[in-house]
């Protein structure tokens, strides 16, 4: 992809993305933050079924946002792009002088334009340099942790992360290599996760790739997404003003079960159950507007693969957040 060329990019669950956000971006003037804006293709949408939208676009990889600004030229008076980190929405609210915003948006996980770009080291797939960071310009690489992590602490992350079954096998495994010459490409890991597991899993028929779990824990730890959106998504609510609404798009069970856990607690009475009369701070803040994680249609499967892991949830405040 040439740089400054807008990605070919599929958002996902484009249309209830937009039917869950549109009543809070009515308004003229209305403030959506996109907090992974990635290459554009949902904030390209929104922007054009809104004409009165601002919109704010966080995102921590600088090809994305260079790839989004190309996108989004028709809107650039009521665009802000800025290379951030979603859990740095405080800061960037407070720069740009909102204290409070219509709606936000998470789109989770490494966009399939990431996956594709092999220099990024995101794919099992093909070799290539083992890196995996969202932000090419600072942090640790997959190389770092695959190569400095004790065997104990390599194993957790593959088992929290992963929720990889042979987590201390493998790092067991990779630890053995590593000393015989240190990790740095994709195709030699991936070969080595491979051979740790056991034959049985290793040719079992329709498993996927055996190194497709570690490879994902890798990633989450590289770039702290986790972390990152345990620090977001309060921060996200605690943002949107009364009438605003969120929406999350998750793809792995660990995110999909920190939103549900966030979403529903603030969507619950902090009231003693034998209260008889329920004070008005006591009351919830949130109104889930999903029943339980939405998934992809057949007909969007049969247009974008990749969108089959995907969860939506969504939740709109309806009363001002509680003091802390």
């Amino acid at each position: 992809m040439a740089e400054g060329t807008p990605a070919p990019h599929v958002p996902v669950m484009p249309e209830r993305v937009l039917a869950l956000l549109a009543p809070a971006l009515a308004a003229p003037g209305a403030v959506l933050v996109d907090a992974t804006l990635g290459f554009g293709g949902h904030a390209e949408l929104l922007l054009r079924a809104h004409p009165g939208l601002r919109l704010v676009g966080l995102d921590r990889d600088p090809a994305a946002l260079r790839a989004s600004r190309a996108r989004l030229t028709e809107h650039a008076g009521r665009i802000t792009l800025v290379h951030a980190v979603y859990d740095q929405l405080p800061r960037v609210l407070h720069d740009l002088g909102h204290s409070q915003v219509q709606g936000v948006l998470f789109d989770l996980g490494v966009s399939s334009v990431q996956l594709d770009e092999r220099e990024r080291g995101f794919a099992y797939s093909y070799d290539a340099p083992l890196d995996m960071r969202m932000d090419p310009t600072a942090g640790v690489t997959a190389a770092d942790v695959v190569n400095g992590y004790a065997a104990d602490e390599l194993a957790r992350v593959l088992r929290e992360y992963g929720e990889e079954r042979y987590a201390k096998r493998i790092a067991a495994a990779v630890v053995r290599e590593r000393a015989r010459e240190p990790f740095t490409s994709t195709a030699r890991l991936a070969a080595a996760i491979r051979d740790a597991m056991p034959a049985a899993v290793r040719h079992a028929a329709g498993g996927g790739h055996p190194a497709k779990r570690s490879f994902q824990a890798l990633r989450i730890e590289v770039n702290g997404e986790l972390e990152a959106l345990e620090r977001a998504l309060p921060a996200a609510l605690a943002a949107l003003a009364v009438g605003g609404r969120v929406a999350v798009l998750s793809y792995h069970s660990l995110e999909d079960r920190l939103v549900k856990q966030v979403l529903r607690a603030g969507a619950t009475s902090t009231a003693p159950a034998d209260l008889p009369v329920v004070p008005p701070e006591l009351e919830p803040e949130l109104r889930l507007l999903t029943r339980g994680a939405e998934r992809p249609d057949a007909a969007e499967l049969a247009r974008n693969g990749r969108a089959a892991s995907a969860r939506l949830r969504a939740a709109e405040r309806i009363r001002a957040r509680r003091a802390a």
